[in-house]
């Protein structure tokens, strides 16, 4: 016979999510195995209801299709992954509090119902991020540069095994060789036991007879670096380099990642636009009726011969292929903008020149 969730947990079927959070917070804490002497089968019967009914979506094809519903319990009898009824409380994360305060079952069931929440998760260290100002110049053609970090790195001298180079290790005592040590926690549900690293050891089961020298046993300290970045070319302002493992070091785990945020000077000359670089500049105006030859360096340092025709209006763009911005595959454009310089003050001679021209309709 299917059952009734709702039945199950005391609820009416109009029942808010507010109350059906607080009906199971009620029974779980009376049917809970923990407690002794309780309906272990009861229990499961309402955690099974609640992972139902507390879920909009599963709450409402429970409703048009009563148990048989695609969410459901596992049909023949078959148990789910977590090995509970047939109740995954891996991806049961709807939680309980009292108070206001909201529990997660990942944490408080994990060491009951088994699964990956309960498994020893390698420790990693912790990131860095720095500001790394650069020339235009190196953001364009790229660069690499060196910088002096202070941080928490790997000892030199025992590799981060925290033993003197050559000692043997033994077993130690605190967790009995496995690595782990088990702690009881008090909940509103009663009293749990949780897994967690042994520190004695961090976690290895191991430890040396003798302790190195350098870092006390840590198998890290603390002590200035060197690091080289490399940085790509056409790296814009404000990017981020990510360098995996180059942050602070852990004692048997995985480094952290070091976070190098790019910051571009100006350039007096040249400004970016996308992948091609852009500048001014300026032309006589005679140079702009009758066209001419002008001499540029670019901003390799390098002099480039630009023919500027004769200019039909005050301002011109005059494009210069594979001068720009490097890119993968190619590189950008040089853009010129060509700007027409006024004479701020005309001779007699030019004057009359001036007039004759205006005469002629130009």
């Amino acid at each position: 016979m299917a059952k009734d969730y709702y039945n199950v947990l005391g609820v009416d079927r109009k029942a808010t999510k507010e109350d059906i959070k607080k009906a199971f917070r009620k029974l779980a804490h009376k049917y809970h195995p923990d407690k002794g002497g309780t309906d272990e089968s009861k229990f499961k019967e309402i955690t099974e209801a609640y992972s139902v009914l507390s879920d909009d979506k599963k709450r409402r094809e429970y409703d048009a299709y009563g148990q048989a519903f695609a969410g459901g319990a596992p049909r023949g009898g078959q148990a789910g992954a977590q090995g509970f009824g047939g109740f995954d409380f891996n991806g049961f994360q709807q939680g309980f509090g009292q108070g206001g305060v909201d529990f997660d079952f990942g944490d408080i069931f994990g060491d009951i119902f088994g699964g990956g929440r309960g498994q020893a998760r390698t420790p990693r260290g912790r990131d860095i991020s720095i500001d790394l100002e650069i020339p235009f110049k190196d953001a364009v053609f790229g660069t690499t540069r060196s910088v002096l970090l202070a941080k928490v790195s790997t000892c030199a001298v025992c590799r981060g095994t925290g033993g003197k180079p050559g000692t043997e290790l033994e077993t130690c005592k605190t967790c009995n060789g496995s690595g782990r040590v088990h702690e009881m926690r008090n909940s509103i549900l009663g009293q749990f036991t949780s897994v967690r690293a042994c520190t004695a050891c961090d976690g290895t089961g191991k430890i040396p007879k003798e302790k190195c020298t350098e870092c006390k046993g840590h198998g890290v300290l603390r002590k200035q670096e060197e690091i080289k970045i490399n940085i790509p070319a056409g790296i814009d302002n404000g990017e981020m380099i990510r360098m995996p493992q180059q942050g602070e070091a852990v004692k048997t785990g995985v480094a952290g990642d070091l976070y190098v945020k790019i910051h571009v000077k100006p350039h007096p000359v040249f400004r970016r636009d996308g992948s091609n670089l852009t500048m001014n500049l300026s032309v006589k105006l005679t140079d702009a009726m009758l066209g001419t030859s002008v001499s540029v360096e670019t901003l390799e340092g390098k002099t480039l011969e630009v023919k500027i025709p004769p200019m039909k209006r005050a301002e011109e763009h005059l494009r210069v292929a594979g001068k720009g911005i490097p890119f993968e595959g190619g590189r950008g454009d040089l853009i010129i903008r060509l700007e027409v310089a006024l004479p701020h003050k005309l001779s007699g001679k030019a004057r009359k020149t001036v007039e004759e021209l205006k005469s002629e309709g130009l």
